[in-house]
């Protein structure tokens, strides 16, 4: 299955190629789900999650089915704006900036439902913005589900990050992914998140052992809004 997705995949990026020399554009947005940098106000007015998001295939007006990926980012540090369908195997994923920082486009943390058994994937961050990674170095995104919830990492070879002139020459993540659990939902993320809720159970475990040297106090409030401590 893994010399199926490779093969998916180098045949991905060869075409790919082989546009971009040619001056043309290997993403052709035909998704009932895509909207144009115009009509957003570019990629930074990504202003919220997807929200349990079914990409179907352009034209089909029929039930959902198996297979029609369900993306959701509404979850604790999730991040993905926008998706758009390339093909049956391949999208473009658009991640939301950070919050005080437009410019800064890294952090992504999603879901996908309703997959079918042995599917196999391609997907593009399209939109990120710092110049150098350590996806360049052999770092990989990570990957966990329903039925195995300890996170794991990507194999590096399935992963490819470059500048792309169809997205404004941002930086592109590229992976290959074979789902082989149709039940399962799936998450994936840049690396492994380290939630508030995360950080509020580690403060309170310090907080019942009564340390002299520990106390906590409320310093205001984020827009979320939550407790912002000192």
């Amino acid at each position: 299955m893994q010399n199926i997705i490779g093969e998916i995949f180098i045949s991905f990026v060869y075409r790919s190629s082989i546009l971009e020399t040619a001056g043309q554009s290997p993403h052709i947005c035909t998704s009932k789900f895509c909207v144009t940098d115009n009509e957003m106000g570019g990629e930074d007015a990504l202003v919220g999650n997807v929200n349990k998001l079914m990409v179907t295939p352009p034209g089909y007006t029929g039930p959902p089915k198996k297979g029609h990926i369900v993306f959701d980012a509404c979850i604790e540090s999730g991040n993905l704006g926008r998706v758009d369908y390339i093909s049956e195997f391949e999208f473009d994923l658009f991640i939301r900036p950070d919050t005080c920082n437009p410019r800064f486009r890294v952090w992504f943390n999603f879901t996908v439902e309703n997959v079918r058994e042995t599917q196999r994937v391609i997907f593009n961050i399209v939109n990120f913005s710092k110049t150098k990674s350590l996806y360049r170095d052999g770092m990989s995104p990570v990957v966990k589900s329903t039925s195995r919830p300890k996170w794991q990492r990507l194999p590096a070879k399935n992963v490819y990050y470059y500048r792309c002139p169809d997205h404004r020459r941002n930086y592109v993540m590229s992976f290959a992914f074979c789902f082989d659990r149709e039940d399962d939902v799936y998450q994936f993320s840049y690396c492994y998140p380290y939630t508030y809720s995360r950080l509020q159970h580690y403060l309170a475990s310090l907080e019942r052992r009564n340390l002299d040297y520990l106390q906590r106090e409320q310093l205001g409030l984020s827009v979320v809004p939550v407790c912002v401590e000192f």
